[in-house]
């Protein structure tokens, strides 16, 4: 449960700080994301949570 609340504290952690230090950027984001098809941002998607998934794994490796 610990790593679970990590893990969203540190999600809130890089989202706030790019809403904080760069809110603009976000509007663009948002227009590029708009422009996708969606086919193109659930692919976007998946890549993200394989990414994360091992990053996760590689973590749990390296501090185990």
């Amino acid at each position: 449960m610990a790593m679970v609340l990590l893990g969203i504290g540190l999600v809130l952690v890089v989202e706030g700080l790019v809403l904080a230090l760069a809110p603009s950027r976000i509007e663009e984001a948002l227009d590029l994301l708009r422009a996708m098809r969606p086919e193109q941002r659930r692919t976007a998607g998946l890549v993200a949570l394989a990414l994360g998934v091992g990053i996760v794994w590689l973590a749990q490796r390296l501090a185990g």
